[in-house]
């Protein structure tokens, strides 16, 4: 799939956004010299130094913070909402023991925030390349690699600090849906050599944010559940993988995710990835050439998945795999083997048409039909066109989704259509789009230098996306993927023909990311928009609702080349909390 997408960008957006027409405005890491480092701790005092940060930076951990830092952490929400920050400690001596933990927020009334609603984790780094040439395969010694902030471990909770270093240490309120609006007053207490209190204060707002369940944006992060098997050294589908799984796709459905990632055929995306993509549905031969379909485990995840809370979708990958390789056990040779004859032909449609017909009458009996979907990447027009007219034969109601360029000759055809974020819906058709009821979204991938969500992408990027969607009218956002890791995922991000941290979103553990809270942020900052434009529309309130028509009218990618997203975000948020 991807190498397609390559392809395509390739002529289509990476032209006009070359990086070295267009350089990143974001500030880059300085290069240093050891001298020049440790003039700069020469600088500091001796002892520990202890503050608030901002969560749109990439802290260090060689040099003391670059820019202001406070000593307490103001900050406004709505109901619902989760809010992050980082603590910096640093300073020139060891600190062998360091702990930071969290108070309860209460208000004058007695009424609280507890302490489960509030997480702490060491902000550690991992190696990361750079955007060069985009997608192609690469060696990691001809990149210019470097470690980069990025993964939160919430796990351990006792740290160390070396001597002229800096420790980052993020801190994520989750308030309430039930939260009474009101202000909010606590601590974040660093314990080291001595204990350094720092105070909080959350404003929350009479606003409430709906359950991730509910909200609109339509996010769509591929799961990857062999991976989690081996980084946990688990058999693949045992009750302990199933049991280990749990926690990373409670972690996505909080995020809002609505669609579950089912592969329907070995190998989906052509084996691009570290770990095996193995088929939920076993196919069979029999020897007397009728077909058998073991539905079994596809069954088992996708209530387990749903389960967990990811119940919209279900996108069945593929008809259209990158590779036409179809594997299944044939009876007569008793072995595995291979089907290969091309989209379109008549042995491929005899061959899905047995499948496809049992598939239907299976989805329908569990009651899952409707929500189900036959997930295309982007092929020639002639077997796109293929691919959904078999489809429509074997049932009319059928729902399609497809990633990639848009194609006005089966863009009716597609329910869930996602574009290349180079490409654009016609207007009048993204307005026909939202009449029927269908979704429209855009992703990135390699190609894109920004916005993206690498290991060294500037953490306000994902953010952006999510004022993006809204600006341009879209329902929401996909991308490869929520856990497709590399080899040591958690000290390492790099990985073979992408920029580093392409594949994956958060580590194993499950330990979150700077990028993935990021991303909520910026899904959450969609469903405020969302809510007020319907609100201020309904009151009438014009001067408000043109106000954030006017910001939003600025989130344009061209203009990261110029303005980096955490600028433009600075006066855009502000008109969400008023």
């Amino acid at each position: 799939m991807r190498y397609i997408f390559f392809l395509l960008l390739a002529a289509c957006s990476l032209s006009s956004r070359n990086p070295k027409d267009n350089p990143r405005p974001e500030k880059q890491p300085v290069k240093r010299t050891a001298a020049e480092k440790k003039a700069l701790w020469q600088k500091q005092a001796d002892t520990i130094q202890v503050a608030f940060g901002n969560s749109s930076t990439r802290y260090e951990a060689d040099v003391p913070p670059p820019g202001a830092t406070t000593k307490s952490w103001e900050i406004t929400a709505w109901k619902g909402e989760r809010v992050h920050t980082q603590v910096l400690i640093w300073g020139r001596k060891a600190e062998p023991g360091l702990l930071v933990v969290a108070t309860a927020l209460t208000n004058e009334k007695g009424e609280m925030i507890p302490l489960e609603n509030i997480f702490t984790g060491q902000v550690k780094p991992v190696w990361t390349d750079e955007y060069r040439d985009g997608c192609g395969y690469r060696t990691s010694t001809d990149f210019d690699s470097s470690q980069v902030a990025d993964l939160i471990d919430t796990k351990t909770k006792f740290f160390r600090m070396s001597p002229d270093s800096l420790v980052a240490v993020w801190v994520s309120i989750q308030v309430g849906a039930e939260t009474p609006a009101g202000l909010y007053n606590g601590y974040v207490v660093v314990n080291g050599s001595k204990p350094h209190i720092l105070p909080v204060s959350v404003k929350v707002l009479d606003r409430a944010l709906p359950a991730p369940a509910a909200w609109k944006y339509q996010l769509d992060l591929w799961q990857h559940p062999a991976a989690i098997a081996r980084v946990q050294k688990l058999k693949l589908w045992s009750d302990e993988h199933f049991k280990a799984m749990k926690p990373y796709y409670q972690m996505l459905a909080a995020a809002g995710q609505k669609a579950i990632t089912a592969s329907i055929v070995n190998e989906p995306w052509g084996h691009q990835t570290y770990d095996d993509y193995p088929s939920l549905v076993k196919w069979t031969k029999k020897k007397d050439g009728s077909w058998v379909f073991d539905y079994n485990l596809f069954d088992k995840y996708v209530q387990f998945t749903m389960d967990c809370g990811i119940n919209k979708w279900i996108h069945c990958y593929s008809m259209v795999p990158w590779k036409i390789a179809f594997s299944y056990y044939d009876e007569t040779i008793g072995r595995d083997t291979v089907f290969t004859d091309g989209i379109g032909t008549a042995e491929y449609n005899r061959f899905w048409t047995v499948m496809l017909s049992d598939f239907t009458k299976h989805l329908k009996e569990k009651g899952w039909f409707e929500k189900t979907a036959i997930s295309m990447d982007e092929r020639p027009m002639a077997a796109m066109k293929a691919v959904i007219e078999l489809l429509k034969k074997i049932d009319d109601k059928w729902k399609v989704t497809l990633a990639g360029g848009y194609h006005a000759e089966v863009e009716a055809d597609i329910f869930d259509y996602c574009l290349a974020s180079a490409e654009h819906f016609p207007p009048d058709v993204l307005a026909r789009r939202k009449q029927e009821g269908k979704l429209s979204t855009w992703y990135t991938c390699c190609s894109e230098k920004f916005p993206n969500g690498f290991t060294f992408s500037p953490p306000d990027e994902h953010v952006w996306m999510g004022w993006y969607t809204a600006a341009k009218g879209l329902d929401g956002y996909l991308r490869w993927a929520f856990n497709s890791w590399p080899q040591n995922p958690n000290t390492d991000s790099r990985f073979t023909a992408w920029p580093g941290g392409d594949t994956y979103q958060v580590y194993p553990g499950p330990l979150t990311s700077i990028r993935f809270e990021k991303m909520v942020e910026g899904v959450q900052d969609f469903e405020k928009i969302q809510f007020l434009k319907k609100f201020y529309a309904e009151k009438k309130m014009q001067k408000e609702l043109a106000e954030l028509e006017t910001v939003l009218a600025g989130f344009n990618i061209p203009s990261l080349a110029t303005t980096p997203a955490s600028k433009q975000l600075e006066k855009a948020k502000l008109l969400l909390n008023k």
